[in-house]
């Protein structure tokens, strides 16, 4: 499977995800395997989910009650400059600025660059962080120069 795009829900659906997320969430936090029981089926076997999928199923179900499409990408998906770019939410030739700069690891395929999904969310990441230290730094600065106090 490569990226999946489930569009966003009618109001019906997003009306059971809400219902259903309420009951996951308490076997989320538990971190342990979930057996479900599907009481339309003729078969009464219970179908047991592994902990990440249940966390997983939560998220799903969470985006769908609050009407938000879904996009599903394995990390090892190869992605094009413009799938990348929009998930980064940047430019496409932002972010051919930022490949050839050697931010973020790809690979040519003829003429085209492919990136994997790894690979960005790893950049992705890491430019979190420096954004979330950047800012811890300007926040100490401005209490250290007491501009909280005004």
């Amino acid at each position: 499977m490569l990226a999946q795009l489930y569009p966003p829900p009618n109001i019906q659906d997003s009306e059971i995800a809400r219902e259903a997320t309420a009951r996951i969430v308490p076997f989320v936090r538990t971190r342990k395997p979930l057996e479900v029981r599907i009481v339309e089926a003729e078969n009464q076997e219970p179908l047991v989910l592994p902990a990440g999928a249940v966390a997983l199923l939560k998220d799903i179900l969470e985006a769908m009650a609050s009407g938000h499409s879904i996009t599903m990408i394995p990390h090892h998906a190869e992605l094009t400059t413009v799938e990348a770019a929009d998930i980064l939410n940047v430019s496409r030739p932002y972010l051919i600025k930022l490949l050839e700069a050697g931010e973020i690891r790809f690979r040519k395929v003829g003429t085209h660059r492919r990136i994997l999904m790894e690979e960005l969310m790893a950049y992705k990441e890491k430019s979190e962080r420096r954004s979330r230290a950047a800012m811890d730094e300007l926040v100490a600065l401005s209490e250290e120069l007491g501009l909280y106090d005004l």
